[in-house]
């Protein structure tokens, strides 16, 4: 259905002055993660409608009161509220242990009614505790964020169709897809190895059929490197670090990043731009993802779309078994 309406999705802005091509297209992620939220809503809906009462579940387990921590939990909630995803929230105290956070997440494991649990990161507690431990001990059929190893490496053996893929990457070859450009074939270049964003959407492309090379820090020719990119994928958490004039014309540019810089003008003394420098990477770029309201809501919205899938999984097989 989404890929029905990519003309839709595509926002044309002017030809710059003086060019003789038009500038980059904007990938409108809002636009994109309503249609998703509205798909996800009548799924949900079918699946009350066939066994009374029945909800998708989701729970964000949280650690301590990181002030950032509780805006992204509440944007969740409200995005599980809209769709019909019935979201809780638990949150434990900053003196809470390892064990503490293990016990809760083993006795979720446990509870059937959950389909989908998420550990809010990182984890405020004044006591060390393990992350990749915890995020690990979440059950791999409710790992709605696709972080752990089970999951993993699950993707990157290409078994797309038996785990739950993590939800940022999962969000950008969605955006990727709404362009109408063919991955297969392609040279896909992604900045940045992060086990969130840059090692998964690596995995993707490449099971997509792309063939992709992985940039970061040590990389001693990152502009050579992006110049050949015909899809180019960045997660690199520096503000603007790549230039448009390193950009091939016509790739497709996805920013993943988040940055605040200076900005007299805005009543914060700030504002939020990407990792990509994009008043210039838009002369260049064919189409290409703004910051922010491109790749931000799409995260939320795969998020949802994977804990309805465990609901379904999870629909079925209760089905099958009466």
């Amino acid at each position: 259905m989404l890929s029905s309406i990519t003309h839709f999705l595509r926002v044309g802005v002017s030809g710059c002055q003086g060019s003789s091509r038009s500038m980059a297209t904007i990938i409108s992620g809002n636009k994109t993660s309503k249609l998703v939220r509205e798909r996800l809503r009548t799924e949900v809906d079918k699946m009350r409608t066939e066994v009374s009462g029945f909800r998708p579940s989701l729970l964000v387990l949280q650690v301590g009161h990181r002030d950032d921590s509780n805006l992204y939990i509440s944007t969740k909630l409200k995005a599980a509220a809209e769709i019909g995803i019935d979201a809780k929230h638990v949150r434990l105290p900053r003196t809470a242990t390892q064990d503490d956070v293990l016990q809760s997440i083993l006795s979720i494991n446990e509870d059937k009614s959950v389909h989908g649990l998420i550990v809010q990161l990182p984890l405020d507690s004044v006591n060390q505790i393990n992350t990749e431990l915890i995020t690990n001990s979440v059950s791999p059929d409710k790992d709605v964020d696709g972080l752990s190893c089970i999951n993993a490496g699950k993707l990157s053996r290409g078994d797309l169709n038996d785990c739950f893929i993590p939800c940022t990457p999962n969000g950008c070859m969605e955006l990727i897809r709404q362009t109408g450009v063919t991955v297969g074939g392609k040279h896909a270049v992604v900045i940045g190895r992060s086990k969130i964003v840059g090692a998964p959407m690596h995995d993707l492309l490449l099971w997509k059929h792309a063939t992709v090379t992985t940039c970061h820090s040590k990389t001693p020719d990152l502009p050579e490197q992006v110049g050949r990119a015909d899809i180019l994928v960045v997660g690199a958490g520096r503000a603007e670090m790549v230039r448009g004039e390193w950009i091939k014309e016509g790739a497709v540019v996805i920013d993943c990043g988040i940055n605040h810089v200076p900005d007299e003008t805005k009543a914060s003394g700030k504002r939020v731009v990407g990792d990509v420098h994009f008043a210039s990477a838009n002369q260049r770029a064919g189409f290409i993802t703004p910051v922010p309201g491109g790749v931000g809501p799409m995260t939320v919205a795969m998020l949802m779309q994977n804990t309805v899938q465990s609901a379904q999984r999870f629909f079925l097989w209760r089905k099958m078994s009466q």
